[in-house]
């Protein structure tokens, strides 16, 4: 009977474990998550930034053109 009762209470108490070490981890995710929804990624730059993306002046402007291009340079 002591045994079982003793089996019982590590149990529970491994349990009880599981569950905080869960509701801390989750807590810890929604913070993180709230953190970086706040952080504005699409605002211009500051400072000296370059333009990354200068399209291509193409008198053709085929789509012909633009999906070799796309198969080219693997984008």
């Amino acid at each position: 009977m002591k045994n079982i009762l003793k089996l019982f209470f590590g149990t529970i108490r491994l349990l009880i474990l599981l569950v905080g070490c869960t509701i801390l981890f989750y807590y810890g995710i929604m913070w993180i998550n709230q953190e970086y929804e706040n952080y504005r990624r699409y605002d211009e730059p500051d400072g000296t930034a370059v333009k990354a993306f200068q399209p291509i002046n193409n008198e053709q402007g085929s789509w012909f053109s633009r999906l070799m291009l796309f198969y080219q340079n693997g984008e």
